[in-house]
């Protein structure tokens, strides 16, 4: 997190961002985020809260109704192309060519986000630095396990040296091992100088490793925290608390967030 007091400009910022689908339902509702260099943002929520929307949101992946999505200064949906030269993106379950190698993979994603100029030894200390072991590089990705593919996702993230990251549920389905390699990794793109904007159901992961916490319930941000703020906060207790229907039963600017506070 910035310690300066003259803070960084945003590099992810959500501005007033709404969805209304077709159908009536409204999957985003006004929200407003920051997420500056160094800073790590987890968005808790149950389904349909509107975390992933609003990932999709920032990849141009679907129009707001109203508000932006904004990517280093970019409107993600006005100039999709030029706003993901700025992010890379990992999602829940990483889309790679399952014939192709972890190596072959990398070399043709890197090299579809632009870089050219990366040797194997390059892809090699990515790969070792995801926790891949050297026998994997040069196997085909269908013999992989779900946190194998993770692993090469957030390589290519890395080769793509993008000021800021959008991660969709990243450990979901990680075991334990490879979750608390995923946490230190994170840290140390945070630290780097990364904007990392994360949609989670882990509430343990996200109190140890965000420097903001938002709720996010029926596409509204009904709570936000800082690290410091969370501090002695039974963060579960108030989740499940949410997820059992208080915000249901009161009014969205009330009492959840006087409760956080």
């Amino acid at each position: 997190m910035q310690n300066s007091t003259i803070q960084a400009a945003p590099l992810l910022e959500a501005v007033e961002l709404t969805k209304v689908y077709e159908d009536g339902v409204k999957a985003l509702n006004n929200l407003n985020l920051v997420v500056r260099e160094g800073e790590i943002y987890a968005m808790l929520g149950g389904n349909g809260a509107g975390k992933t929307t609003t990932i999709n949101a920032f990849l141009d992946f679907i129009q707001p109704t109203s508000g932006k999505a904004l990517i280093n200064g970019i409107d993600a949906n006005a100039l999709p192309l030029e706003a993901k030269k700025h992010v890379a993106f990992v999602s829940e379950n990483v889309q790679l060519y399952p014939n192709f190698t972890a190596m072959q993979n990398l070399d043709f994603f890197v090299r579809l986000g632009g870089k050219s100029h990366y040797e194997r030894l390059d892809y090699e200390r990515a790969l070792h630095r995801v926790g891949l072991q050297s026998e994997a590089f040069d196997r085909k990705l269908k013999d992989f396990s779900k946190g194998m593919r993770q692993k090469c996702g957030i390589a290519i993230a890395i080769l793509k040296d993008a000021p800021a990251i959008l991660l969709d549920e990243p450990t979901s389905g990680l075991d334990p091992k490879a979750g608390k390699e995923f946490t230190r990794l994170v840290a140390e793109l945070r630290d780097e100088g990364k904007a990392i904007l994360m949609s989670t159901h882990d509430i343990f992961r996200a109190k140890e490793i965000a420097d903001y916490v938002g709720i996010l319930n029926n596409g509204e941000l009904v709570a936000e925290k800082t690290k410091a703020e969370l501090e002695g906060v039974n963060l579960e207790e108030l989740y499940v608390e949410y997820m059992a229907g208080y915000m249901d039963e009161a009014p969205v600017s009330g009492s959840l967030s006087n409760n956080l506070s």
